[in-house]
This record gives structure tokens, sequence and C-alpha cells, in this order.
């Protein structure tokens, strides 16, 4: 097990110690509410300080000294980046096989394979397909015919890419994603439902992130495309012909439907549905489980299903949480108004 005393690690992070021996040993990094005696632990905000007394941990990484706290602190100006270093200490990557291709990977002769690249055991890599250099592919993924893999990627297992999908340079996609799968487009014929065209391919740009088991669909006749820079969390599906642009964020269960379109910067939260047909403007930010059912300008904070700007739903929202004391004082007025009614009746007999 590593241990590293109080001292280095305030070196290592560039931090003053506080509370503390510089001799003390530390075992360990891990949350507030994980730590056991001899972990590190992170204090990220002052809210926190509760917690932190709750806990077992023997030293704290913070922004700030605060003289409270009975454990050391080891204070520094970004306490996150800190923290992640020491992790990184306590936690080294893992060594992964070396370059090459396994002897149990199934590789088709008209592949073109780096020698720089490294394939795992029970991959499987169909004919005319490209793989660049530095690109890593481990075990039990699926690369259909056609595929162009640029440099420095990494396929996590059960990655499958159907044919003539297309990975610029450092595309990341984790276990279960599934790229190039036909739309979702069907037309009725003689009372059934009857597959439209499924022609085309997906083309994911360079330096782009796909969650595990998200899938993005064939375009009808061209690209599906994801922009550069862009990153797609779990459980997100795109369909066809859909452009996404480029340093998009876009968060768990949504699900954007065919030959919708995104700018650049744009960020989508979690659960959030897009119709067909409709381009969300650039820098636009859509709220978790909203509904997008037009077009959205640049520049936008969007709430609601369907989605309108953030003060109008925030008005909307407000009146409904009043719509309880709304319908009693409406009652009481009911009440009054046939009093005075029955009233006027009497008076007027």
């Amino acid at each position: 097990m590593t241990s590293i005393d109080l001292q280095t690690l305030t070196e290592r992070v560039g931090g003053v110690l506080f509370s503390g021996s510089i001799n003390d040993v530390i075992r360990g990094a891990a949350p507030i509410a994980d730590a056991e005696n001899g972990d590190i632990t992170l204090l990220d905000h002052e809210k926190n300080l509760a917690k932190l007394s709750a806990s077992r941990a023997s030293a704290c990484v913070t922004s700030q000294n605060f003289p409270g706290v009975q454990i050391s602190q080891i204070v520094v100006k970004n306490p996150h980046e800190a923290f992640k270093h020491i992790c990184q200490l306590f936690r080294p990557p893992i060594v992964e096989e070396k370059m090459g291709v396994d002897p149990l990977a199934s590789i088709a002769d008209s592949a073109q394979i780096s020698d720089l690249a490294t394939i795992g055991p029970f991959t499987r890599i169909a004919e005319d397909c490209v793989v660049g250099a530095g690109t890593r592919l481990h075990s039990s993924i699926t690369i259909m015919r056609g595929c162009q893999i640029g440099k420095d990627c990494e396929l996590f297992p059960r990655v499958v890419l159907y044919p003539g999908t297309i990975l610029e340079d450092r595309v990341v996609l984790h276990s279960g994603t599934v790229l190039g799968a036909n739309g979702f487009g069907y037309q009725m014929e003689n009372g059934k439902h009857v597959p439209t065209a499924q022609l085309g391919w997906v083309h994911v740009e360079s330096d782009v992130e796909i969650g595990a088991n998200s899938c993005v669909d064939r375009g009808t006749y061209g690209s599906t495309r994801i922009g550069q820079g862009t990153k797609i969390d779990n459980l997100v599906q795109i369909a066809h012909n859909c452009k996404i642009g480029k340093h998009n964020l876009i968060c768990s269960q949504t699900g954007i439907a065919g030959s919708s379109s995104t700018g650049e910067y744009v960020v989508i939260a979690g659960q959030v549905g897009v119709r067909d047909h409709v381009t969300i403007g650039d820098r636009t930010m859509v709220g978790a489980q909203s509904g997008i059912v037009a077009d959205t300008g640049a520049d936008q904070i969007l709430l609601g299903s369907p989605a309108i700007p953030r003060m109008e739903q925030a008005v909307i929202f407000a009146s409904v949480n009043r719509l309880p004391a709304l319908r009693k004082t409406v009652k009481q007025l009911e009440k009054q108004i046939a009093q005075l009614m029955m009233e006027h009746q009497k008076e007027a007999e």
C-alpha cells in the first residue's frame, strides 16, 4: 500500500500545511463520506464543514484555513485540481497491454492497421477498415466493413461500428456505444411499415467522447455528424441525419430526433427531447426534461415542455405554485358573491 507523508503531499500540490505534523502519513484519498482513518479528503465548500467533522479522514485539501477544523489542512488555490493529483498518486493509471494485435483478434486481410495501434482479444475488424496510429481498441469490439478510425482513439469493450463509420482523431467511445445503426424511418405501404432508405453513415469529428450505451444512427443518404470536441453522456440517442455542432455537451437520456441540428457550444441537460427537423442556436442551454418543438435562437436558456425562455418559464412555475391558494381565494369570492346576490334579491323584494 502506498504511504506518503503530509510534507511530500503539500509540496506535490504547491500548498501550505495547517494544523498538522509534516511527518504524519497518509495512506489513501477518498471523498468525505467514504474517507477512513489515514485518508485525505476534499473540502471544496464551507457548507461541508459539518460533514468533515463527522468524517474519519485524517487530513483535507481546501482553499482556505478553517481554524475550527481539528485535522490537517493542505491549503491550495484550486482544491479540486490538487485533490485530483493526490488521488492519482495513490491510484496510478493501470498499465495497458502492449501495442500490437492480440492473437485472439480477427483482422480481415484488406484492413489497414497501424503498427502503433493496439487491438485487444476477440475484437473483429472487417474488410477495408483503417485504424490509425496510437489507437487502442479494447476487447470484444466489432468494426464492420469500410470503417475509418483515426489516430489516438480509444474504443472500450462491446463498441459496435456499423459499415462506413468514420472516426477522426482522439475519439473516445465507451462500452456499448453503437454508431451507424439504421435510423427509425418507415413508410406505410399496403398496410405495412416498410423501412425507408438507410444508405448513409456516421461521421464523428476529432476530440469527441461518447458515453456508454449511447447510439448515433446513420444518415438516410448522407452523414449523421458529431462536431469536433462534443461530449455526449451515457444513454443518449441521436437519430438519422442530425448535425451536432462543435463543443456541445449532451447529458444522459437525451433523445434528438431525425434531421435536427445544434450550433456550437450548446448544452443540453438530462432527459431532454428534441423533435425532428429543428435547429438549436449557438450557445443555447436547455434545462433538464425540456422539450424542444421549434427552432431556437442563439444564446438562450430554455426550460419546460414546450421549452421557452427561462424567465418566462419562471413566471409560469411561480403561478402554478400559487394555484392552490388562488383556488381557495376564488371559492371564498364565490361565496361572498352568492351572499351579496341573496342580500340584493331580498332588498329588491
